[in-house]
């Protein structure tokens, strides 16, 4: 069994494809995961949840083929 590798996505993004990449790697709706993201961001302060969401487009790769 061939374990998913996390990607941003090329196709559902709408900043940088962080999230709809991890609802791809983990066939989750990114609409429900951005929805959780403003929340957890909201409530927990604006800074520690655009800081963790740029340091995730700088790490996580760009998917350049189709797998």
């Amino acid at each position: 069994m061939r374990m998913k590798r996390l990607y941003k996505s090329n196709k559902n993004k709408i900043f940088f494809g962080v999230i709809g990449g991890i609802g791809e790697c983990f066939n989750l709706d990114p609409v429900i995961l951005r929805l959780l993201w403003v929340l957890i961001t909201f409530f927990t302060g604006l800074g520690p949840g655009l800081m963790v969401y740029f340091v995730a487009a700088l790490i996580i790769p760009k998917k350049l083929q189709q797998e």
